[in-house]
C-alpha cells in the first residue's frame, strides 16, 4: 500500500482559528482593496500611458519606423475623418429621404403652428427627420417669404430646431457603448447640449410669448441698418466633401419647401435629383383670364371672340443632363432609397468611430497625450482663469462656421471628451461657441437672399443667434448656474451604469415627447393646459423631493424620505426594468444568436470546465494510495468546512 503525503490535514480546532484569522483579515482586505475604487472619480482624465520603448531608448531603424508610422496613423486618421463627415452628410440625405415629406406635411397645418409650444415640438421633429436645422430653417424662411407664416409664429420653431440639431451627436456617442466610462464621458459630452437647449427654450420660450424680446429685438434691429443683398456664406465643408457625397445621392430639397407652401404638385415629385443640369426659358404667352381684373398688371388685355386675353411670362425647364449618383437610374421609391442610405451612413458612422477612437487612444499616449491635454484643458493663470471659457467659446464658433455645421463639430468633439482628450468642463463652452457658429452661417446665408425674402430670412436669423446669446448669458458666466454640466454628468453614470437607457433617453427625448406634445396640442390648447400642467407640477415636485431625500431629509415627512411606498417598477433605481431588459436581451442572444462568437467560446469554457472537474473527480477516487480509514478523515474534514 503507498503511504500517504506528507501534508497532512489541520485538525478540527486549527481550521476553525485559521478560519477566524481569515474572517478578521478578510474585511479589511476587501476595504482596502474596495477604498481605490471609491477615492477614483470616473470623471477625471484617464492618464494615456505609452506602453512602448521611449524615444531615447530606440535604435535608429526604430526612430524611422516609428515616425513613419506615425505619419501613416495621421494620414489614415485624416481619411477616417473625412469618410466620417461624408457619412454624417449621407446620413442627413437618408432622413430627408424617409421623412422629407412628412416633415412637408407637418409645417402646412398653421393653425397648429400659431400654438407656441406645438411650434417648438415640430421645429424639433422637422429637425430631427431632415437631420439639418439648415434645411428646417430654410422652411420656415420660404414660409414667412410667402405669407403662410408671421415671424412671431416662427421663432418657437427656430428654438425647436435648435434642439433638434444636437440628437446626431447623441447617436454618435451610443455608437461608444462598448467602454463603460468612455460612455460615461461621450454620453455626457453630447448631452450637456441637449440640456443647454431644453434648459434655455423652458425658460426663454414663455418670456418670448409674454414679452416677444427676441422678435422686438430683431425687428428693432432690421429696420435700424439699410441691408442689401450681398454674397453667399462660404460654404467650405461642401466644397471637400462632395466630390464623393454627390456620386452617392443628391437630393432636391425644394420639394419640401413646396410641400410646406402648399404646392400640389410637389406631393408627386421625387426628392432624388434625377437632372442635374437644366437650362430656364422665359417666354410671353398669351392666355384667357375670366375678367379684365384678372389681366396681369402692365401687360395687354384684350376681348376676342366673347373670351378675354392678356399676356404672362411663364418659365419652362428643359433637361439638359443627368445626375451622376448611382441611384439615378434605380427607379425606386424614396423610401426605399432613404432605408438603403440609412443603412449604409450608419454602418460607416459607426467603424469611422470605432477606428477613429482606436487610432487617437494608439496617436496620443506619453508627451503627446500630456502636451495636448495641457493646452485642451488647462486654464490661464489666476487672474484671468475665468478668460479661459470665452476663447473656447470663440474657438467653438471659428471651428463650426469654417466647416458650416454644428453637427459636424459636436459629433467630432463626442469621442475626443469619450477618451478622455477633452475634458467635459472643457467640452460645454465648445458646445455653446457652436451654436453660435451655426446661427453667424445662418445670418450670412440670410443676406445672400433675394431683395423680396431679405428682410424675413435675416430676423428668423437674427432670433436664432440672439436665443443662443440669451441661453450663454442664463447657463455660462457664473460657474453656479452651469447646471448643464450637473444634469449631464448625472445622466452620464445612469446610462454608463444602464446602458440601454441610453437608446430609451433618445427615442422619448427626440421622438415620443414631441409626438405626445403635438397630439395634445392638435386636440386643443385646453386639452394640452389640463394634461400639461399636472405632469409639469408632478415633474417640479419629483425634482424637489428628490433633492430634499439627499440634501436635507429632516424636514420631509417620513414616508417620503424615500421612495420605499411606490411599487418597484415605479421607483427610481432601476434595477427592476434592468432585470427585464437584461433578460429579454439574454433570450434574445440565446434563441437568435447562439451561433456567434461569443456564445461558442462560453460553450468551449463550460466544456473545459466540466472535463476539468471530471478529471478532479476521478484522480480522487480513483486514487488506490489512499485506503478506507483515509477517505473517512478527508470526509470528516470536507464535512467540518
Amino acid at each position: 500500500m503507498a503511504p500517504l503525503p506528507e501534508t497532512r490535514p489541520a485538525s478540527p480546532p486549527e481550521l476553525d482559528a485559521e478560519l477566524a484569522r481569515k474572517d478578521v483579515k478578510d474585511p479589511e482586505s476587501r476595504s482596502e482593496e474596495s477604498e481605490p475604487e471609491e477615492e477614483q472619480d470616473p470623471w477625471d482624465l484617464p492618464e494615456l500611458r505609452d506602453t512602448g520603448l521611449k524615444w531615447s531608448d530606440l535604435d535608429t531603424k526604430g526612430k524611422v519606423l516609428r515616425v513613419l508610422k506615425s505619419i501613416v496613423k495621421f494620414i489614415l486618421l485624416l481619411g477616417l475623418l473625412y469618410v466620417f463627415v461624408c457619412s454624417l452628410d449621407i446620413l442627413s440625405s437618408a432622413f430627408q429621404l424617409v421623412g422629407g415629406k412628412a416633415a412637408g406635411d407637418i409645417f402646412q397645418d398653421n393653425a397648429v403652428l400659431s400654438n407656441p409650444v406645438a411650434g417648438l415640438v415640430i421645429g424639433v421633429l422637422v429637425t430631427v427627420l431632415v437631420q439639418s436645422s439648415s434645411t428646417s430653417s430654410s422652411i420656415v424662411v420660404s414660409m414667412v417669404s410667402s405669407g403662410l407664416l408671421e415671424v412671431k409664429s416662427a421663432v418657437p420653431i427656430i428654438m425647436g430646431a435648435n434642439i433638434g440639431t444636437s440628437v446626431t451627436n447623441t447617436i454618435v456617442a451610443v455608437m461608444q457603448a462598448g467602454d463603460r466610462n468612455e460612455f460615461r464621458r461621450a454620453f455626457a459630452g453630447a448631452t450637456v447640449h441637449d440640456f443647454f437647449n431644453w434648459l434655455s427654450v423652458l425658460v426663454l420660450l414663455p418670456l418670448e410669448v409674454a414679452s416677444g424680446y427676441l422678435y422686438r429685438l430683431t425687428k428693432l434691429i432690421i429696420d435700424s441698418f439699410n441691408i442689401q443683398t450681398g454674397a453667399d456664406a462660404p460654404d467650405l465643408l461642401k466644397v471637400i466633401t462632395e466630390p464623393l457625397t454627390k456620386n452617392i445621392i443628391e437630393l432636391d430639397t425644394s420639394v419640401i419647401r413646396d410641400i410646406a407652401t402648399g404646392d400640389p404638385a410637389a406631393r408627386n415629385k421625387s426628392l432624388v435629383k434625377i437632372w442635374c443640369k437644366t437650362e430656364k426659358i422665359t417666354n410671353l404667352v398669351n392666355i384667357t383670364v375670366p375678367g379684365f381684373a384678372n389681366c396681369t398688371p402692365g401687360a395687354l388685355c384684350w376681348e376676342e371672340d366673347g373670351q378675354i386675353w392678356t399676356q404672362e411670362n411663364q418659365t419652362e425647364t428643359n433637361n439638359l443632363g443627368k445626375c451622376t449618383h448611382m441611384f439615378v437610374y434605380a427607379n425606386l421609391p424614396d423610401l426605399a432609397v432613404g432605408l438603403i442610405l440609412l443603412a449604409l451612413s450608419l454602418l460607416a458612422l459607426c467603424t469611422c468611430l470605432i477606428l477613429i477612437v482606436k487610432l487617437l487612444n494608439s496617436m496620443l499616449k506619453g508627451q503627446v497625450a500630456v502636451v495636448i491635454k495641457k493646452v485642451l484643458n488647462t486654464d490661464f493663470p489666476f487672474p484671468f482663469a475665468w478668460v479661459t471659457g470665452y476663447i473656447a467659446i470663440l474657438v467653438g464658433a471659428g471651428m463650426t462656421f469654417i466647416v458650416q455645421s454644428s453637427s459636424v463639430f459636436t459629433s467630432a468633439i463626442t469621442p475626443l471628451v469619450g477618451i478622455g482628450v477633452i475634458s467635459l468642463e472643457r467640452a460645454y463652452p465648445l458646445t455653446l461657441g457652436s451654436n453660435i457658429g451655426t446661427t453667424t452661417t445662418a445670418i450670412l446665408a440670410a443676406l445672400a437672399s433675394p431683395g423680396e425674402t431679405l428682410a424675413n430670412s435675416l430676423q428668423i436669423s437674427l432670433c436664432h443667434f440672439f436665443f443662443n446669446i440669451s441661453g450663454i448669458l442664463l447657463w455660462y458666466p457664473i460657474p453656479f448656474t452651469r447646471i448643464p454640466i450637473r444634469l449631464a454628468k448625472a445622466l452620464g453614470n445612469r446610462t454608463a451604469k444602464y446602458r440601454w437607457f441610453a437608446a430609451l433617453y433618445l427615442i422619448l427625448i427626440f421622438l415620443l415627447f414631441p409626438l405626445l406634445v403635438l397630439g395634445l396640442s392638435i386636440a386643443g390648447w385646453q386639452v394640452l393646459v389640463g394634461v400639461g400642467v399636472p405632469v409639469v407640477v408632478l415633474a417640479i415636485f419629483v425634482v424637489v423631493v428628490n433633492i430634499m431625500q439627499k440634501r436635507c431629509p429632516r424636514f420631509l415627512p417620513s414616508f417620503l424620505r424615500s421612495w420605499d411606498f411606490l411599487p418597484k417598477p415605479l421607483q427610481p433605481p432601476l434595477k427592476p426594468w434592468d432585470k427585464v431588459v437584461t433578460a429579454g436581451m439574454s433570450f434574445c442572444r440565446t434563441r437568435c444568436c447562439c451561433c456567434c462568437k461569443c456564445c461558442k467560446e462560453k460553450e468551449k469554457d463550460e466544456e473545459k470546465d466540466d472535463m476539468r472537474t471530471k478529471d478532479e473527480t476521478l484522480e480522487m477516487y480513483d486514487n488506490p494510495a489512499l485506503t478506507i480509514e483515509d477517505e473517512a478523515k478527508v470526509k470528516v474534514t470536507a464535512t467540518h468546512l
